[in-house]
């Protein structure tokens, strides 16, 4: 059986593919604050939060381990 931190993180890296396709993209490319594009802040904002979770799940201990 798979072990589940690797599950969760081939979830991570699924979910990480879907939010940065070009379908997703495209949309995201449309919204405009103030006439300012949102595309460079969204970018930033998944590609640092797949970092940051891809870190936590791989550094997080499992219960019981020291």
């Amino acid at each position: 059986m798979l072990d589940p931190r690797l599950a969760r993180l081939a979830a991570l890296a699924l979910a990480g593919l879907v939010l940065l396709s070009f379908p997703v993209l495209a949309l995201v490319d449309r919204w405009r604050v103030g006439g300012v594009p949102l595309l460079p802040f969204y970018l930033f904002l998944v590609w640092g939060s797949v970092i940051g979770l891809a870190a936590w799940l791989i550094e997080r201990r499992e219960r019981g381990e020291r």
